[in-house]
């Protein structure tokens, strides 16, 4: 990724069969539409079908909301920043995050497209109900909720200002790890882990790069292109 030229329209062909590109797109409101209904339920179940009460339940859920901080934190420096000299492992990097550095204000893959999500949650439940069981039930819709608010954070941090002046560091964060250095700024919907892990940009020191910063925003007027 580094040393790509960002464009500022247009999007990146990810595959050639037309079908499968259509895959690796989606829309906010249709994530939460997909997965929150499949969120409750799954609670629902888990304190129905078990001995576990609502405050223990909740509990864990919390507790699961945090973990996917870090688990964002992990996965956005190591997996989506993947550095390999296989062309296999470049191209994986490229279409999960690569092409979005690429092409910063394609609005219609900021979020994790519905079939490719339905297919990774389905994974992840299956590797925490083997090693939680019944506490997967409480575990899974904290961290999948986890998901959304970042991944819903993202969307707007390239669609409009910081709401609130105090969001206003995790904009300024992120815009700096696509235009000043994609090898810092990896949190998105919180800074916490940046600060333990020594990759948190000095906001103190760093000016805000009006032009650069509009570079990456996408126009909320302009229909998404056609592949």
């Amino acid at each position: 990724m580094k040393g790509q030229r960002v464009q500022n329209s247009g999007q990146a062909r990810l595959f050639k069969n037309p079908f499968l590109e259509m895959l690796t797109k989606g829309h906010p409101a249709l994530s939460w539409g997909i997965h929150v209904p499949i969120l409750v339920y799954c609670f629902y179940y888990g304190y129905t079908h078990y001995d576990m009460s609502l405050k223990a339940m909740f509990g864990i859920s919390i507790f699961a909301l945090f973990f996917w901080t870090f688990f964002e934190y992990i996965a956005h420096r190591y997996i989506f920043h993947l550095i390999s000299e296989k062309e296999s492992m470049q191209k994986f990097a490229y279409i999960m995050h690569g092409n979005h550095h690429h092409y910063p204000k394609d609005r219609t893959r900021l979020f994790m497209p519905p079939v490719p999500s339905l297919i990774i949650v389905a994974v992840i439940f299956t590797i925490l109900y083997l090693v939680m069981r019944e506490y997967t039930f409480a575990f899974y819709p904290g961290f999948i909720l986890g998901w959304l608010l970042y991944a819903s954070m993202h969307y707007l941090i390239h669609a409009i200002e910081p709401p609130f002046k105090f969001m206003q560091p995790l904009w300024r964060n992120h815009h700096l790890h696509h235009y000043r250095n994609e090898h810092m700024g990896f949190g998105v919907s919180n800074t916490l882990w940046d600060k333990v892990f020594g990759t948190t940009f000095d906001l103190k020191k760093e000016r805000i790069d009006r032009k650069k910063t509009q570079e990456l925003m996408f126009d909320k007027k302009q229909k998404n292109e056609a592949v």
